[in-house]
């Protein structure tokens, strides 16, 4: 059975972040860039470039007047939230490349998103500070999903059939079927591309949120969201009332049970809203 290191290097040429997340990044990181560097390039992105600009406008921002360069648009949303928009957007764009009869990629994005909006809320709610950062991991979360239906398309369909039909783990059934699971071959593809550490350990360690170490935090996030989001994707005569956390995850990060109901109505609200922003009209739709 292939490990999760091999899917990945055998659909890396469909699976390259583009140039201007690179770039972005780079510049985000060096604290001696200047702002002039990073504005150049997001002009190497006009669709980006639109979209950091509509966020900027948004009501979540309330500048005085309308912001109508993307250098003021940096200055006002933060160089956090810009590392952050350029991640989702491209990775948004690969997540649109899958073709239709292999999986629902609207369904998928979507469900990232949500539990992107998630991850950050429950963090938010845990008194975490920087919570901003969760939203990448948490989109992130699920990718291996997608590495996994474009290279062993039967058996991830089947592995998701069993386990709904055996109400078992579906991670437990890819070890089985597959001989990894989508964790390992999502973390497999954040490492090559060359993402933050906390990032790579959030997803590979979110079925087992106490092995990721310092990134524990992380981990457990990634883990309470998900599993909220997997439960979400659910028809609603099968939606769990009482969720499976890790206890190690709950212990990890304080979070309260009882504010969930609050937090995933705040999510569902706002989630039409992110993905106008983030997305395309196809997507938003």
């Amino acid at each position: 059975m292939p490990l999760a290191s091999e899917l990945v290097q055998s659909c890396t040429s469909v699976f390259t972040l583009p140039e201007i997340y690179s770039r972005v990044r780079d510049v985000v990181d060096d604290s001696n860039s200047a702002m002039e560097g990073l504005a150049n390039a997001f002009k190497l992105d006009p669709a980006l470039s639109v979209r950091l600009l509509r966020i900027a406008n948004s009501p979540q921002y309330g500048a005085p007047k309308q912001i109508d360069t993307i250098t003021h648009g940096i200055k006002l949303i933060g160089l956090q939230a810009v590392k952050d928009l350029v991640a989702e957007t491209t990775v948004g764009r690969t997540f649109s490349g899958m073709p239709v009869h292999l999986m629902d990629a609207l369904k998928f994005w979507r469900k990232s998103v949500f539990c992107a909006l998630l991850a950050e809320k429950i963090a938010k709610s845990c008194g975490i500070d920087d919570s901003e950062r969760f939203c990448v991991e948490g989109l992130l979360r699920d990718i291996g999903h997608f590495v996994l239906y474009q290279t062993v398309p039967q058996r991830a369909q089947s592995a998701l059939i069993e386990a709904g039909y055996l109400e078992a783990s579906l991670a437990e059934v890819e070890q089985s079927n597959i001989g990894c699971d989508f964790a390992e071959v999502g973390a497999e593809l954040i490492w090559s591309w060359n993402m933050p550490v906390h990032i790579e350990q959030a997803v590979r360690c979110q079925l087992s949120p106490k092995d990721a170490g310092e990134f524990a935090i992380d981990a457990s996030i990634v883990h309470l969201a998900g599993v909220v989001a997997d439960n979400e994707e659910q028809e609603p005569n099968r939606r769990r009332e009482v969720f499976p956390f890790h206890l190690s995850a709950v212990a990890a990060t304080q979070f309260k049970p009882a504010n969930l109901p609050a937090l995933v109505e705040e999510v569902r609200a706002q989630l039409q809203r992110t993905l106008s922003l983030i997305a395309s009209q196809a997507l938003a739709a």
